[in-house]
């Protein structure tokens, strides 16, 4: 089975060519706002969700006693370690 799209032929009269061309300028010069009025506004929410949470957080660690301020729980995971050498057969 064959299938073939028909061929988009161009005007030969002049004014409509340039009608075309404006016509084409102006559909990418709104879809380029249109990305820019949506770029901006998930930047403009991601930061307030930032400072939302932000805020949430700071309030929640002025509600805790002074005390518990100055302990931190460490992130290390302690555990004993064997150095291996290379070139010696180690039994596990």
């Amino acid at each position: 089975m064959y299938f073939s799209m028909p061929s988009m032929r161009r005007s030969r009269h002049p004014l409509l060519r340039a009608l075309s061309l404006l016509v084409g300028i102006a559909l990418i010069g709104v879809l380029l706002v249109f990305g820019l009025v949506v770029a901006g506004v998930l930047l403009v929410g991601g930061g307030l969700l930032l400072a939302w949470r932000q805020w949430k957080h700071g309030r929640k660690l002025a509600a805790q006693p002074a005390a518990t301020h100055g302990q931190h729980q460490p992130d290390v995971l302690e555990g004993e370690f064997v150095v291996i050498r290379q070139g010696r057969p180690v039994a596990h």
